[in-house]
């Protein structure tokens, strides 16, 4: 919902078949009627692409069978408990569990930088994390201005 006020679209990816699991009818029903945000279930990220950052994210979608590929600058996470990182093991280094090593744990200065520059990791994706809401919604506000910081790295 925060996304969708400055992003010129939003699209949610949805491993499963709803968010009735996961998410109150009254947020579910907000994501919906927000014209800025298209939610998409049976749907997982299958590539990231991009030179310097991240240009394009391609989906597929389990339930058509079909490959959705768009140009994109931004990518929001949410693994849920068991983390499904295996699509991320070629860019940031994980533990032994499938979670992202982050900090000292990958000789960064910076508690939440990964192994990839520019890649940060927050909540409860986090190897090092206390796996409370909390702590993660601390820990990306925190994040927010290392972002934006290495994404500005070039304009001084």
């Amino acid at each position: 919902m925060f996304l969708s006020r400055s992003a010129k679209h939003v699209h949610v990816l949805v491993r499963g078949e709803s968010l009735a699991a996961s998410m109150s009818e009254y947020l579910s029903s907000r994501l919906y009627a927000d014209p800025a945000i298209t939610v998409h279930f049976q749907s997982q990220v299958t590539a990231l692409e991009g030179d310097e950052s991240l240009e394009q994210v391609t989906w597929h979608d389990k339930s058509t069978g079909e490959d959705t590929t768009i140009p994109c600058n931004g990518l929001f996470v949410m693994v849920g408990a068991a983390p499904n990182t295996l699509w991320l093991s070629d860019l940031a280094e994980l533990d032994e569990r499938g979670f992202v090593l982050t900090g000292d744990a990958v000789s960064q200065q910076d508690s939440y930088a990964t192994s990839c520059p520019g890649l940060f990791a927050v909540g409860d994706v986090r190897a090092a994390s206390v796996k409370r809401v909390a702590s993660s919604v601390g820990e990306g506000s925190v994040v927010v201005s290392q972002a934006w910081n290495f994404v500005n790295r070039d304009e001084a």
